[in-house]
């Protein structure tokens, strides 16, 4: 099945089941044929499923990539980093906060990547983008309240993990020290992305 259609219907479930009464008049809501949206019949209010933004970002040095991990993962996993976008703030805005918060790192030459629907556990639309870090200021301090680690990779360790073969759940009892994302994620196709580029270039040169 498409991953995309297996995303949305995951995602309606999960937005029916909490949307059940209406947050103005505390009545049962009803969903229309459709499966699209709810109505208040008391009142005629409208619900449309909702998405939070958020901002997932792969942040380079030149030579490396920056990758972290949560404790929550799975041992071995780290991934680019991410985070809700706050009101109010733009792609650009909230990336550099998130990149300052979580590893203490000022970026900048931010460019859009893609994006992707994320229905665990919620629904988020994923806004993925490539930034560089300035010249000379590449020490991370970790934010330990959000991350658990977040480390430098080169491109050698970074390809060799995307080398990796089986499905993800196989490469987790593997004993070798990276693990990326599924390939559905879009932190995959960045990774991958940022690879493809770099071996292209060092082939250039």
């Amino acid at each position: 099945m498409d991953s995309s259609l297996l995303f949305t219907a995951r995602a309606l479930l999960h937005w029916h089941d909490g949307h059940q009464f209406c947050s103005k008049s505390g009545q049962p809501t009803k969903k229309n044929v459709a499966g699209s949206k709810r109505v208040c019949p008391s009142n005629n209010i409208i619900y449309y499923p909702q998405m939070a933004p958020v901002v997932i970002t792969l942040v380079t040095d030149g030579a490396r990539c920056l990758l972290a991990r949560q404790s929550s993962f799975p041992k071995g996993l780290y991934s680019a980093l991410a985070g809700f976008c706050d009101i109010g703030e733009s792609v650009e805005e909230a990336i550099r906060r998130e990149v300052a918060e979580e590893v203490g790192l000022e970026v900048e030459n931010l460019q859009y990547s893609t994006s992707q629907h994320w229905p665990f556990p919620n629904s988020s639309l994923m806004i993925a983008c490539h930034a560089t870090v300035k010249p000379g200021q590449t020490e991370i301090q970790v934010n330990l309240r959000e991350l658990e680690a977040a480390a430098w990779f080169s491109l050698d360790e970074v390809a060799a993990a995307l080398l990796r073969k089986g499905s993800f759940i196989e490469q987790q009892s593997d004993a070798l020290p990276l693990l990326l994302p599924p390939k559905l994620a879009v932190a995959h196709h960045m990774i991958k992305t940022w690879v493809e580029t770099q071996t292209c270039s060092s082939l250039a040169a």
